[in-house]
Parts: C-alpha cells; sequence; structure tokens
C-alpha cells in the first residue's frame, strides 16, 4: 500500500495537484485496503489522512496502512474539506465522476474559501497496472470460474429456467471461494443470446438452443470475467458457423494481445474476422475491457483506442455475433499482458462448442 501512494504522489507532483480528495471507494480501497460502504482519503505531499465514521473504527484498526492517519467524521466530504482546511490547502483535487451533484455542493459549502479543481479519476490511473498480489487474485477467480461451470453443466437441460442455471453458478462460485458474483449472471439461450446483456431470465430452455454464459467470480475485491457458449443438442449448420466464426476472431484478439498494441488493434484482429465473415454490423460492441476492482475499468479494447498496452495490464476478450430474432454468441477469455507477450488467465475452461 505504501508503494501505491507514493505511485499517486508522483502522478499528482506531475500533474500539478497539491491536495487530492479520494472518495471513489474502489480506489480508497486501492490505496488504503479498506473494503467498508463510507471512507475517503486527503493525500497531500507530505500528508496521508484515511476518513470514515464511528460505525468503521474498528474494521478501519484492522485494514488500513499505516501510511495513513485515521480521523473520524461524520460523513468523508466534510472529512476531506475540514482536514484540508487544518493543512491550509489552497487547492483541493477531486474526482468528479465519483460524486453525485448534491454531494459536490456539499464539499463546496464545507471547502469555502479552497478552490476545488475536477481531476478525473487520477487514482484509478493507477490500477491500470495490476501487482503481483493483484494478478493471483484474478487468477484464482479464473480458476473459480473454471471449475464452478464444469460443475453446473450438468443443470442445462430442457425445461430448466436460466434462472437456475445462475443461481447454481453463484452457488458454486461462493462454495469454491468467492465471495459473490462479479455482475448479475447473464445467460441467454436461444433467441435471447441476440442480447449482449441478456441476464438471466425465466424462459425454460428448449432442445436446439445455443446458451450464452456470462459469468464471474469476486475474489478478494477482484472481479473476473468469463463467457462461454454451450449447445442443448446439436447445434444447427448455421449456429455451428456463427460459433466458429465467433472463435476465429476471438483467438486472433487473444493473439494480438501483446506490449505497446494499442487497444484499438486488438480489437481489429477480432473484428476483421467478423467483417470478412458478413457478420459486422452484428457485432456493436467493443472486444473488451479491463478488469479489477470493478467488473468493467481500463484499458478499453474497441475501435479506435489508441492507448497501447502494457505489462500487467489484464483486458477481456470477448467478441460476438447478435442476429435479432435468431440468438447470438460470445466468448470471453481474460488476458494478462507479459513482458513477452500474453498469459490466457482462463486458458484452462474449454473454447469448444460443448453438446448437452
Amino acid at each position: 500500500m505504501s508503494g501505491r501512494l507514493a505511485a499517486l504522489r508522483r502522478l499528482m507532483r506531475k500533474e500539478g495537484i497539491p491536495a487530492l480528495a479520494v472518495t471513489d471507494l474502489r480506489n480508497v480501497r486501492y490505496l488504503t485496503g479498506f473494503t467498508g460502504s463510507s471512507g475517503g482519503c486527503l493525500v497531500t505531499p507530505r500528508a496521508a489522512v484515511f476518513i470514515t465514521d464511528f460505525r468503521y473504527r474498528s474494521q478501519a484498526s484492522r485494514q488500513v496502512d499505516k501510511s495513513f492517519r485515521r480521523v473520524e467524521h461524520n460523513h468523508p466530504i466534510t472529512g476531506a474539506a475540514a482536514e484540508a482546511k487544518k493543512r491550509r490547502v489552497k487547492v483541493l483535487a477531486f474526482e468528479e465522476g465519483a460524486l453525485s451533484y448534491s454531494l459536490f455542493i456539499r464539499l463546496k459549502s464545507e471547502a469555502k474559501g479552497i478552490r476545488l479543481k475536477p481531476v478525473g479519476d487520477i487514482a484509478g490511473r493507477l490500477r491500470l497496472v495490476k501487482d503481483k498480489k493483484e494478478l493471483r487474485l484474478l487468477r484464482k477467480g479464473a480458476r473459480v470460474n473454471g471449475e464452478a461451470l464444469g460443475e453446473i453443466a450438468k443443470t442445462i437441460r430442457p425445461g430448466v429456467r436460466e434462472e437456475e442455471v445462475a443461481l447454481a453458478l453463484e452457488v458454486a462460485m461462493r462454495r469454491l471461494g468467492a465471495s459473490g458474483a462479479a455482475f448479475d449472471i447473464i445467460v441467454a439461450s436461444g433467441p435471447r443470446g441476440a442480447l449482449p446483456h441478456g441476464v438471466a431470465s425465466g424462459r425454460k430452455m428448449k432442445r436446439g438452443d445455443l446458451i450464452t454464459i456470462d459469468y464471474g467470480a469476486v475474489v478478494d475485491g477482484y472481479h473476473a470475467d468469463t463467457t462461454r457458449v454451450f449447445s442443448l443438442g446439436k447445434p444447427s449448420r448455421k449456429g455451428r458457423e456463427i460459433y466458429e466464426t465467433v472463435l476465429r476472431a476471438q483467438v486472433a484478439a487473444v493473439g494480438a494481445v501483446r506490449p505497446g498494441a494499442t487497444g484499438g488493434e486488438v480489437d481489429e484482429a477480432a473484428r476483421s474476422v467478423i467483417r470478412a465473415a458478413g457478420y459486422g454490423k452484428f457485432f456493436g460492441h467493443g472486444t473488451g475491457h479491463g478488469v479489477g476492482l470493478e467488473i468493467h475499468e481500463g484499458p478499453r479494447v474497441a475501435p479506435g483506442v489508441k492507448d497501447r498496452l502494457e505489462p500487467g495490464m489484464i483486458v477481456t476478450v470477448e467478441p460476438g455475433i447478435y442476429l435479432p430474432g435468431w440468438g447470438g454468441v460470445r466468448v470471453e477469455d481474460m488476458v494478462a499482458v507479459t513482458e513477452k507477450g500474453r498469459e490466457n488467465l482462463t486458458r484452462s475452461i474449454s473454447k469448444d462448442l460443448a453438446v448437452l
């Protein structure tokens, strides 16, 4: 944690930020180790203050890194303003994306006499590159994903509701060490496969359905993400063709992940395969995103993205084809950028079209 604080201070110095109020709870956790629901930080070149209220006194004493001095205020916003005034801060930077309008007005009132400066998600930028501990947690999440999917495959049969499969999958992930699901589990069968975010519904699965399952385990706050497809009975010729097209695109994009590649280049590796097969207009989302303390974070893998991948970054690679009224297919892995190329964290989960 002290290394993360030092990195934040270097970035603040580079950006000309004399003091920063950190109120996004993901960034608070990243910097301090605190996992509660109310906390914040004030960081200056000389001070690092963690702010919470009475309810979290004991939890903070156990979790918050010793690099931070702990103080109590009734709210992180009032605390950040009060601590800034104590230190005669003249300019206070803040994460505008983490504040509602009402909280911004509150900060403005409490920090009267201090100039407020919005600086975006500056602390979140540090989270783009994962350290060894973060990588271990995401590897564990990937293992939980694979084992859980193997356990519940037998529940996928005609007449079973999508919601039942999602429930079985979440129970399995929890039993295997996850604290919960990373997001509302997607189980999209038959024509519902055309919904990229087709959260599990009450639809009963039918023989002949392709079934897209997009899910993830949370392990110590870190979100894993995987998508696999099953066929309930022998797939149609069209279903097989679309699946194989998506898989070729996905494998091509995984192969394009390397240090120095841009998010746009990785996206195009997948998109060009789907476009050449005649399904370009049916792939309308980006190819991937970062994962970590959030299920969707940087870096982005999407058309036109110029940002370059660096060792330690982790992205999903998840192209898809979605045909309204028919269904769809998506295949997804988590891929870590290494010094020499890549590591597919979900490589142990078969990408063969499983016929049940």
